[in-house]
């Protein structure tokens, strides 16, 4: 495992992005704090720096030794966030409207360091072949992706049989631009 000199507070209780930031060789523990996701008024491609920022906010204090690193993943399809679905109803609703076309993923990190913020956000695009009712509805009965923006986990059946194409990071769209968490933690790597 790679130590670095500061504690890692993971703010999130997704395990993809445990599973992400483990599989980076880093130790962190977690700390997701409850905060209300609401973003009525902000842009659909800031919605999620937005909430990755109001994640790492909700932690008042830190300590010298402590950073927190929040996250947050949306899916955009036109102008429309689609995020968790809330019962089957919507997820099936939510892939019957990606099917066939193109959707953008963003997913920004929030790394806080004592009182200072520092965003970042990585966007993707997927392309979904056509998914027929049978398919979609296989998929939310079996995978059940009601934790998952856009209604599905690109690591999942729908990704290896339903997607097409990826423009971007496959870890962005998974939850964590792993490639830019581990460039903001350079800092703090022990100096050999």
């Amino acid at each position: 495992m790679i130590k670095l000199t500061k504690k890692i507070l993971l703010a999130s209780n997704s395990p993809r992005r445990k599973e992400l930031l483990s599989g980076l060789g880093f130790t962190f523990e977690v700390c997701a704090p409850d905060v209300d996701e609401d973003h009525r008024g902000i842009a659909p491609a800031s919605v999620s720096a937005f909430l990755a920022e109001k994640k790492a906010r909700a932690f008042k204090q830190t300590g010298e030794d402590e950073l927190v690193l929040a996250a947050d993943t949306v899916v955009v399809l036109e102008d429309s966030v689609l995020g968790k679905p809330a019962d089957r109803r919507e997820a099936i609703d939510m892939l019957r409207r990606q099917s066939g076309r193109v959707h953008r993923v963003y997913t920004s990190v929030c790394l806080k360091n004592q009182d200072n913020y520092h965003t970042v956000t990585d966007v993707a695009e997927v392309v979904f072949r056509s998914l027929s009712e049978e398919e979609i509805k296989y998929y939310v009965d079996t995978f059940q992706p009601f934790d998952k923006a856009g209604a599905y986990g690109i690591q999942e059946w729908i990704g290896m049989a339903g997607v097409e194409r990826i423009n971007g990071s496959f870890y962005t769209i998974m939850g964590l631009p792993t490639h830019l968490v581990y460039e903001m933690l350079q800092p703090w790597l022990p100096k050999t």
